[in-house]
């Protein structure tokens, strides 16, 4: 890219570009999404679906909010609940408020390295698998067995250290594309 000459703005970006800034933009959304399908497509666990998206939402919003807006990890809720037959709405609010913990404890972790996160995703998976669990039963009516959600926290916790390193080399990917952008 030629730089502009003294006393003249820069041109604007091309479609190209633009289209290249949505695509790295989108791209946790999509990666989350085909992950949530393929356990659902070839996983036997029933849980599988919400093990593979929990991870994903925590690592993006930890380290790449912007890459994982609101309405993202709402789509990625529906789309839990209607693979999982989930009461519609309980991976919804499961998801935006693991989403909004994460984010909130964002700058401390950040700066942590991968066994403390990995400790703490721990914590906010158990939390995660209480409330999926107690909402469950509030909007089933009836006490769903314990046994199911306690396999699919240790599923979910298991997912995380290849899920994040697998992310975190995107990441590096993805910011060295925009630093040549």
């Amino acid at each position: 890219m030629v730089p502009p000459m003294p006393g003249r703005r820069a041109p604007k970006p091309g479609l190209l570009a633009a289209l290249d800034a949505f695509a790295r933009g989108g791209l946790p959304t999509v990666l989350t999404i085909f992950a949530m399908v393929l356990a659902g497509g070839f996983a036997v666990m029933p849980g599988a679906v919400a093990a593979a998206s929990l991870p994903c939402i925590f690592f993006w919003a930890v380290f790449r909010p912007a890459a994982m807006p609101p309405p993202a990890v709402f789509l990625i809720g529906l789309l839990q609940d209607l693979l999982t037959a989930a009461p519609l709405g309980s991976g919804i609010l499961v998801l935006l408020l693991a989403y909004g913990a994460a984010r909130a404890w964002r700058r401390f972790l950040a700066r942590q390295g991968f066994l403390l996160v990995w400790v703490c995703f721990a914590g906010f998976v158990a939390v995660a698998g209480l409330l999926g669990w107690v909402l469950q039963a509030l909007l089933g009516w009836r006490l769903p067995p314990a046994e199911p959600g306690l396999w699919q926290v240790l599923l979910t916790i298991g997912l995380y250290p290849p899920l994040a390193w697998l992310f975190s080399r995107l990441q590096s990917a993805l910011l060295d594309a925009e630093v040549t952008a």
